[in-house]
């Protein structure tokens, strides 16, 4: 073999990269560009609507920072990150092993000469690509259209914390795709039916501020609350039955949630390497 020949051909490292590009690229396309992925977009740009309308039909005037920053804040925190990402995040990441078996295709990857660890890792990426485009695009003009209709928000945007406010609310969205999706995507390869195991998550999600605060430090919620700019108003019996935990720094809530994530991946990875396909059990 010449010293041509050899210069030329790919590295094992470009050639992991390339076999990962495929696996994003194909989980990419096959949610966002085909009608089994559509219903992504309504769960996510539903607040989008109901904001707009109330942009055009209440007067400027009666506008108030202080109450726009507080409806907002209850957006986020009770719709996108604990309904709208934690269902999201379950439908497509359940699916990356599970719809597969469910479609007798996944055989397919694994006879291909690609190692199993790789496709977890693409199709985690892949899935993860699709949330990050949708719901980042969604906080965004969700925040945008809250603020951008009267003339104290405007000046909330361009002079004053608006901007940096956004990159939080961005950064807590990336990261609750980032720590659901890790979630489901294991679930996906652990369990035939995932319907009570993800009950259970919901339940822990749901409730995790009345529960004692070691609990809290196991659920994705906890580590969220603190990059958030704003805290979510509650009250009533939410606000009586709220246990406070001590709270934890930004640096480290989202390091942690990267870490959990990471972890979880790479127990995904070794449960993969183990796995049979046996379509008639499923």
């Amino acid at each position: 073999m010449s010293a041509e020949t050899t210069a030329t051909e790919p590295t094992l490292l470009q050639t992991r990269l390339r076999q990962l590009l495929v696996i994003v690229r194909r989980e990419v396309t096959g949610q966002l560009l085909r009608w089994r992925g559509a219903w992504i977009y309504p769960l996510a740009f539903a607040p989008l609507v109901i904001i707009a309308v109330h942009a055009m039909r209440d007067p400027v005037d009666s506008h108030r920072l202080a109450e726009e920053t507080t409806v907002f804040a209850g957006i986020v925190h009770f719709f996108y990150l604990r309904i709208a990402i934690f269902f999201a995040a379950a439908g497509l990441f359940t699916r990356a092993f599970r719809g597969e078996i469910v479609e007798r295709t996944l055989h397919y990857a694994f006879l291909a000469p690609v190692r199993r660890e790789l496709i977890v890792l693409g199709k985690f990426v892949g899935n993860l690509v699709v949330m990050l485009a949708v719901f980042e695009t969604a906080v965004a003009a969700c925040f945008l259209t809250m603020y951008g209709h009267f003339p104290a928000g405007q000046v909330f945007l361009s002079e004053g914390p608006g901007l940096g406010q956004l990159a939080a609310y961005m950064l807590a969205t990336a990261l609750a795709c980032v720590g659901y999706g890790a979630i489901f995507l294991l679930l996906g390869l652990l369990f035939r039916l995932t319907l009570l195991p993800g009950l259970i998550v919901l339940g822990l999600e749901t409730w995790s501020g009345v529960l004692p605060p070691v609990l809290q430090y196991l659920t994705v919620t906890y580590y969220l609350k603190p990059i958030c700019p704003a805290p979510p108003e509650l009250e009533g019996i939410a606000a009586l039955l709220t246990v406070v935990a001590e709270p934890t720094p930004t640096w480290l809530a989202a390091l942690g949630l990267v870490t959990f994530a990471t972890a979880v991946l790479a127990f995904a990875s070794v449960r993969v390497r183990r796995m049979e396909i046996n379509y008639s059990t499923d």
